[in-house]
């Protein structure tokens, strides 16, 4: 099964029906190379000092960087995107609200093995979240092309719907080959892996995914962007980042006080969610 592919100018509503329905998708030159280039100036120095991976799963020839809200401007308009957030609104709109899971360049470097196909959702202490339940949206950006032989992603598209733990082969796995400056979605139930480089240069690819907010975010936003950063911030990329309450009575501070509130030093509204929204969902369920 090939991975579904869309051009530029596609809607977020199509994209989320292809993830709905095969579990990925790829969107062709969605944006100019050349704020790769940015990308790359503004993290450069955090690239090259990040460690190897210390296991075969996050990869001995690979470097996982982070940070990337509080290190990289450019970054902010990938993790804002339009139409990737018009996607994530469709495949997580079950829930209340989603926030930002995790920020992170990964650098697969040369003679690096294929990573163990797996679910990103797995990350969740391996709960068994029900089929059809997407508890992630998932992008990676290729910063540079990706190919079969230089490490780009491997997927086992339609899998979304699968049964947990399973095993896959190499030959089960589509590689997702894409131009610099195409993104691949993926739900958090799909499994995939990083692909093995058996060129001579890294493959970059920066991935930025999102969950449902009453979900713990796998990179911890409030530490990994400094306050005195976080205030600069617009409020609408502080509230994806956590600075919000989630579904309607989670992350407020001390006397039920708005994070984006106390964070900014402003008179708070006390309070929780919307308990009449929160009434009307536990109905239809």
């Amino acid at each position: 099964m090939a991975i579904p592919r869309f051009q530029a100018d596609t809607s977020g509503t199509e994209v989320a029906a292809a993830l709905g329905e095969h579990g990925c998708a790829i969107v062709e030159r969605l944006v100019d190379p050349q704020r790769f280039d940015r990308v790359r100036s503004e993290l450069q120095p955090y690239l090259d000092r990040t460690p190897l991976g210390p296991d075969g799963f996050s990869g001995r020839r690979t470097k996982r960087t982070g940070g990337l809200i509080a290190r990289s401007r450019t970054c902010r308009e990938l993790v804002m995107h339009p139409l990737v957030l018009d996607t994530v609104g469709v495949v997580l709109q079950h829930a209340t609200t989603f926030q930002l899971h995790l920020t992170q360049v990964i650098a697969i470097g040369p003679g690096e093995s294929s990573q163990p196909i797996h679910r990103d959702q797995w990350a969740f202490d391996f709960f068994p979240f029900p089929s059809g339940y997407e508890v992630q949206c998932n992008t990676i950006w290729a910063m540079s092309d990706f190919t079969a032989a230089n490490g780009g992603t491997r997927l086992v598209p339609n899998s979304h719907r699968l049964a947990d733990r399973l095993t896959f082969a190499h030959e089960q796995c589509e590689a997702a080959e894409m131009p610099c400056g195409s993104v691949l979605f993926y739900t958090g139930a799909l499994y995939h892996g990083g692909g093995a480089n058996h060129s001579e240069q890294a493959r970059y690819g920066v991935n930025i995914t999102y969950a449902v907010s009453w979900l713990r975010q796998e990179e911890n936003q409030y530490l990994a962007v400094p306050a005195e950063v976080a205030r600069d911030l617009p409020e609408p990329l502080l509230r994806l980042m956590g600075y919000a309450r989630g579904a309607y009575a989670l992350g407020y501070v001390d006397d039920m006080r708005d994070p984006l509130d106390v964070l900014l030093g402003r008179q708070s509204k006390i309070g929780l969610g919307n308990i009449g929204n929160a009434n009307e969902r536990a109905r239809l369920r």
